[in-house]
Formats: structure tokens, C-alpha cells, sequence
């Protein structure tokens, strides 16, 4: 089977193509992304997804039996400034994409979706993929109103959809691979103590126990395997629509990962602090019991691991 790989240049799409360790093609507008990263036989095409004759081009050319789907834009500070952009680029793209994959008849997809999408939790427990889904930027609003057409197309067309809500991302296990840029917190503060500054911590005054935010930090390669677990799984049924929490189901505040980061580049860190952020809640931590039992998948890569994989280029 032939699966196309959107967003496959960029951070998280480049990690699964390399531990995939199959042929892929891939369409990427190399926005965030970077051609020198597609290799082996995996073939790239330079597509933008707001257009769709582009997409259908590569659809007309290959026999594609199923789509993973990365490519999406996902600062959520530049959501909150840029709500339309967020829509026309995020569902947009994804309106495009599904309705290429409807009319040549490709009715399997991996969705790359977000924790974002629960917004604010109504308790400290982990969160289930059953708990409300009520998006407090406009970010997690896109990848959310993703997740409902998607069910549209499974319940009116058959189609077998996966959408995994993964939570914080780093790492990597190949230097060629890894985050070349400052969007996320781990990657932030490496830029940071390169330029010689230090780092900023948005809000200390959560409803956590050292009053910074707590978040679910997951190993891109750990991100990777679940990927691939999803598309085996979704080659072997019919129609289905189906979410999963990925992440290792342990939080970690802000400040503990500042304090990983001193033990791990041996320094010493004066975070300075500032007002919380607009759209960011205080606590998300993935309850991975579901992914678990049905793609036999759970994370393997601890806090430590995941910051010094984070270092491969420090």
C-alpha cells in the first residue's frame, strides 16, 4: 500500500518518514519545512493545500491508499493574533485534502490532531478522549473542526479515520531531524542559552504546585511509533472514526523542565518571569489507557532522554 505523507519536510512528518522506514510520498510547502530531509525512495512534491488542483495532481499521479496528515500550522500565540489565518490555512488545507481523497476514492487517514482541543480541563485528572472538548484558542478550534468533518466523511462515506491528540513534542533520535525551530518550550530555551540570554516562563501563579504550567512531554520517536501503529491498524478495517491521547501520561511543570535542562547543558538558569499567555491552560496530561490497550502503544522515552535528544545539535 502507497500512503501520502502531508507536512512530511517538517519537524514531526520528517521523524515519522525516517522510523516508518517505508516509501512514502510526500507533499510539503516547505513553509516550516525542508527538502533535504525527504530521502530514500520517499518521492516530494512542493504543494501548498489551499490549492486544490495541486493536491489533485499528485493524486492523479499516484495510487495512494491512505493519508497521514502533519501539515497544519500550530503556534498557538500566533493563532490567537491570527484567528482567520489559523481557519483558512488549518481547515481550510484539511477541506481540501479530504475532499482530493473523496473523489479518488482513499478513504483512510491519520490525523495529526492536539491536545488543544480540550482547552482548559474542568479537573486536575488526566484527561480522557472522552472529556469535553472545548478549545480555548483558536489553534485548537482548527484541529478540532478537523476532527468533525472527518467524522462526516466516516459517517456518510465509509471512510477509516484515526485523529491522535498528541501533546508537547521533542527530541530526536537523528541530528539531521531535529526542531530547527523556536515555536515550542524545549527549543525556546536552547536558542535562548545559545544567544547567551535566559529564559522566559510565561505565568507563575497557576493552579499548580510550583505555579507554572504542567505539561505532557513526549518523544517525537515515541510520536513516530504511534503513527505507524495507527496506519497498520487502520489497513485492517472499514469504516471507523477514533481519537487517541498520545503522550506518556506524566506531567511536567515548566520549571522542571528548566531544571532538566540546567542538569543536562550543566548551567545554571535565571528564568525570568512574565505574564501568563492568552489560550494557555494550566495543566494538560494525556491519560494513555486507550492507546494502550487497542494499538498496544505506550511511550518509552523518559523527561531526560527527551531533553537530551533535544541537545543533539547544542
Amino acid at each position: 500500500m502507497t500512503w501520502l505523507v502531508t507536512g512530511g519536510a517538517g519537524y514531526i512528518g520528517a521523524n515519522f518518514l525516517h522510523q516508518a522506514q517505508q516509501d512514502f510520498i510526500v507533499i510539503d510547502d516547505l513553509s516550516t519545512g525542508f527538502a533535504n530531509r525527504i530521502k530514500n525512495n520517499n518521492i516530494l512534491y512542493q504543494v501548498n493545500l489551499q490549492n486544490i488542483k495541486d493536491i489533485d495532481l499528485v493524486f492523479n499521479q499516484h495510487k495512494i491508499s491512505g493519508v497521514i496528515h502533519f501539515a497544519a500550522k500550530k503556534q498557538v500565540a500566533e493563532s490567537v493574533l491570527k484567528p482567520d489565518f489559523y481557519h483558512e490555512q488549518n481547515v481550510g488545507g484539511f477541506n481540501n485534502l479530504i475532499k482530493t481523497m473523496h473523489k479518488h476514492s482513499v478513504k483512510k487517514l491519520v490525523f495529526s490532531s492536539s491536545a488543544s482541543v480540550y482547552g482548559q480541563p474542568e479537573t486536575d485528572e488526566l484527561i480522557k478522549e472522552t472529556d469535553n472538548c472545548n478549545p480555548i484558542n483558536p489553534y485548537g478550534l482548527t484541529k478540532l473542526n478537523c476532527e468533525k468533518i472527518a467524522k462526516q466523511y466516516v459517517d456518510n462515506f465509509d471512510f477509516a479515520v484515526i485523529a491522535l491528540r498528541y501533546f508537547n513534542v521533542a527530541g530526536s533520535n537523528n541530528p539531521e531531524l531535529i526542531d530547527r525551530f523556536t515555536f515550542n518550550l524545549i527549543p525556546i530555551v536552547l536558542d535562548q542559552i545559545k544567544n547567551k540570554k535566559q529564559p522566559v516562563v510565561f505565568g507563575n501563579n497557576y493552579d499548580t504546585p510550583d505555579g507554572s504550567c504542567i505539561r505532557d512531554y513526549i518523544h517525537v520517536t515515541d510520536l513516530a511509533d504511534a503513527h505507524i501503529l495507527a496506519m497498520d491498524y487502520l489497513e485492517s478495517v472499514d469504516s471507523k472514526f477514533d481519537v487517541f491521547n498520545v503522550g506518556t501520561g506524566t506531567g511536567n511543570s515548566v520549571l522542571e523542565v528548566l531544571s532538566m535542562i540546567e542538569k543536562v547543558a550543566d548551567t545554571k538558569l535565571n528564568p525570568e518571569i512574565r505574564e501568563a499567555r492568552s489560550g494557555d491552560p494550566s495543566r494538560l496530561v494525556a491519560d494513555v489507557e486507550k492507546i494502550r490497550k487497542t494499538l498496544n502503544w505506550e511511550s518509552k522515552k523518559s523527561l531526560l532522554e527527551i531533553v537530551a535528544d533535544s541537545f543533539i545539535e547544542f
